[in-house]
């Protein structure tokens, strides 16, 4: 029987094995070179031979220059490894403010029916996109005064990452559409977990937020699915200015104008109540 000399064991010798022992005692299997420095003493160059030396072995994936992740051992000759692409997410993301957002926060909160292929990260600074053994991560940048509405989330029984919550979901994909597949899948998240969102809540991240389309939109999408909330659609009402917006800014400019929402519904109100239906 030949074996392929290409690959070598997935041998950990003495030192390797305390490292990864260390790792999975912290309940992390993601770590760094400064990670390697730090657990082992090593010099940081030797510290950088030593996690390559783990990835030619197999035992770990590097993920970017810098970052690895341990291959799980039930997989066997895998060498190539992803994990919880939310818990990469938090590392290529490289800022405590950052956030999953949009339609990955969407996912996170059970309010798609189709997987999503991208995963979407809100962080005040500036992230360049990036693909990671096939997955594709990327990073909306926000003001830092518009990290908010955010809640830990348990991405794995010993990785927490940071989620937009429910109501700041919808806000942010009122603002910002094209990261979710447009209004009409925002309105279909909305309607999925309505019982359990904040009507109150959401005006008061709207109005937090200061963007008159997010206004606007939020407005109409109460005002179609009749939520309950006088209120709340007083408040918004109160906010209006004489300009108007695009319901969905992923089409074209096109439809009649709505005034009492300062809308063009490039949409029609048909389309957004037949989700109710599906």
């Amino acid at each position: 029987m030949q074996t392929n000399t290409k690959e070598p064991p997935k041998t950990l010798g003495t030192q390797a094995a305390r490292f990864v022992t260390e790792l999975h005692e912290r309940g992390s299997t993601l770590f760094s070179n400064a990670d390697v420095v730090e657990i082992t003493g090593l010099s940081p160059k030797v510290a950088r031979n030593f996690a390559a030396a783990l990835v030619r072995r197999g035992v770990a994936t590097r993920l970017k220059p810098g970052l690895f992740i341990l291959v799980p051992y039930e997989l066997g000759r895998e060498r190539e490894y992803l994990g919880n692409p939310f818990v990469v997410a938090r590392a290529l993301a490289g800022d405590p403010d950052y956030y999953i957002s949009h339609a990955s926060a969407m996912e996170v909160h059970q309010m798609v029916t189709q997987p999503q292929l991208v995963v979407y990260v809100t962080s005040p600074r500036s992230v360049r996109p990036r693909i990671v053994l096939g997955t594709e991560f990327r990073f909306v940048r926000c003001k830092p005064d518009h990290v908010f509405g955010v809640a830990d989330h348990w991405a794995t029984k010993t990785e927490k990452i940071r989620v937009s919550d429910l109501e700041r979901t919808v806000i942010d994909g009122l603002k910002q559409s094209e990261y979710c597949g447009g209004f009409t899948e925002v309105a279909k998240g909305f309607w999925m977990r309505r019982d359990d969102i904040a009507p109150a809540r959401l005006v008061d991240y709207a109005l937090r937020l200061g963007v008159g389309a997010v206004i606007r939109r939020l407005g109409f999408l109460l005002e179609v699915f009749e939520v309950d909330a006088p209120r709340a659609l007083d408040r918004l009402r109160g906010q209006l200015t004489a300009s108007y917006a695009v319901l969905d800014p992923m089409l074209p400019d096109e439809g009649k104008f709505l005034a009492r929402w300062r809308l063009q519904l490039n949409v029609e109100a048909k389309e957004i109540e037949s989700v109710v239906r599906t």
